[in-house]
């Protein structure tokens, strides 16, 4: 009898950001409750302006060229590649509390950030 060598692929990607657990469920909460579309997920990105320089973008989105799909913790993310450079290591948190509500972004990759918490400089 001959012994079958079966040899797996183990695939070890790094993601771009991560969520707490409080921001997958706003999300998943947003999804539901918004219909988003099936061809839509919920893209993470930057864009110019903002008191800082940089401005975070999180929203729904239909895929477009240059992006790139990711799993994070059960949420189908997009995200332009040029992007992961500002964001690579940002976790993305939801609060409720009395001085802050809504997404808050850690980003290690700001090197300066406004009080309002949505604008950044790299």
């Amino acid at each position: 009898m001959n012994d079958i060598l079966i040899e797996e692929e183990i695939r070890t990607e790094l993601l771009p950001v991560s969520f707490t657990e409080s921001a997958v469920k706003e999300i998943t909460r947003l999804m539901q409750s918004e219909n988003i579309p099936a061809d839509h997920a919920l893209r993470v990105g930057v864009k110019g302006g903002g008191c800082s320089g940089m401005s975070y973008i999180l929203g729904f989105d239909k895929k477009e060229t240059g992006d790139t799909d990711y799993q994070i913790d059960g949420v189908h993310v997009i995200m332009n590649k040029s992007h992961e450079l500002y964001l690579f290591g940002m976790q993305i948190d939801f609060q409720q509390g009395l001085n802050a509500r809504g997404f808050v972004f850690e980003n290690p990759n700001a090197k300066k950030t406004c009080g309002c918490g949505s604008s950044f400089s790299a």
